[in-house]
């Protein structure tokens, strides 16, 4: 997530769940339960590098769980505005993405993708014609956004066979370039945004994200992506500088667009089911944008 401003803004919390709504805790100027959000986090590291140090399909398994929760929390988060996603379908479809792209790669991918799309179209003919257009179209859209994009982290896995783990596997390496500076481009936002942030980037969509958080974002990712390509992948250090440029600017679109779809929506979080950091897509905003443009670069600027 990129950086946020230090001023809290009344129409940055979205609107209330309810009446019954218990008025949302005050925690300062991180906007944040920091310290729940700090163990959720360690928790879900911890898991997706004990599974990337063993074996590698045990994390496959953590991102066919992660694309299904997503998919679940948009139908959610849709429902506010009358859209009700057909679950089933669209959750099955993102599994065979992300599993045919780790197999088969690229042309499986987009194959999958395609077939997925009419299979949803196809399912919803079973609820008659009146808002057909918009819930196929919503439809599409979840497809493409979540197990779409997050078949790229399968892609990415798959550089390195598809057994084993460790350091020393390509596909390894590159997941962990990939986290590490999009958690370089959160941390950079965060610490500057809530240190120095007073120029708003966008204060309608984002009130609380700020033109200093993104720059601490791009000195940050700078930093994080010439030590990984350089230490890490044994690449070229101005791949490294494009890795962290490519990062800070499709992470910050990736999360201002996430905040444009919740505001539309009137939800501040799409869930509650990470402590400390809302839903599981408000924490995969930045990863969604970031892995297809990182993948390319890396396929073909260090793993070729």
């Amino acid at each position: 997530m990129p950086p946020a401003s230090p001023a809290p803004s009344p129409s940055s919390s979205g609107s209330s769940s309810g009446p019954s709504a218990a008025p949302p805790k005050d925690h300062g100027r991180a906007g944040r339960d920091l310290k729940a959000a700090v163990g959720s986090a360690v928790v879900l590291l911890g898991a997706i590098a004990a599974s990337l140090a063993f074996w590698k399909p045990a994390f496959m398994v953590i991102v066919v769980i992660a694309v299904v929760v997503a998919i679940w929390e948009l139908r959610q988060g849709l429902l506010a505005k009358d859209i009700d996603l057909p679950e089933q379908p669209l959750m099955l479809g993102g599994v065979v993405m992300v599993v045919v792209a780790y197999l088969w790669g690229t042309d499986a991918l987009v194959t999958a993708t395609a077939v997925s799309a009419l299979v949803v179209m196809l399912w919803l003919l079973r609820r008659g014609i009146d808002g057909y257009v918009k819930t196929a179209t919503a439809s599409v859209f979840t497809l493409v956004y979540v197990p779409f994009l997050g078949s790229f982290v399968a892609l990415m896995l798959s550089e390195g066979g598809l057994d084993g783990g460790g350091l020393d596997d390509d596909g390894v390496q590159g997941i962990l370039a990939f986290i590490l500076v999009t958690i370089a481009s959160d941390i950079g936002g965060y610490i500057a945004g809530v240190l120095f942030g007073k120029h708003p980037m966008a204060p309608v969509i984002s009130p609380k994200k700020s033109w200093e958080g993104f720059a601490g974002s791009a000195v940050f990712c700078l930093a994080a992506g010439w030590a990984l390509v350089v230490l890490l992948l044994d690449g070229d250090w101005w791949v490294g500088l494009c890795l962290g440029l490519v990062t800070v600017v499709m992470a910050t679109l990736g999360d201002l667009c996430e905040s444009v779809m919740k505001r539309d929506l009137g939800i501040k979080d799409m869930s509650q089911v990470i402590p400390g950091h809302g839903g599981l897509m408000d924490r995969l905003d930045s990863l969604l944008a970031t892995i297809a443009p990182i993948w390319l670069l890396l396929h073909y600027l260090v793993f070729t």
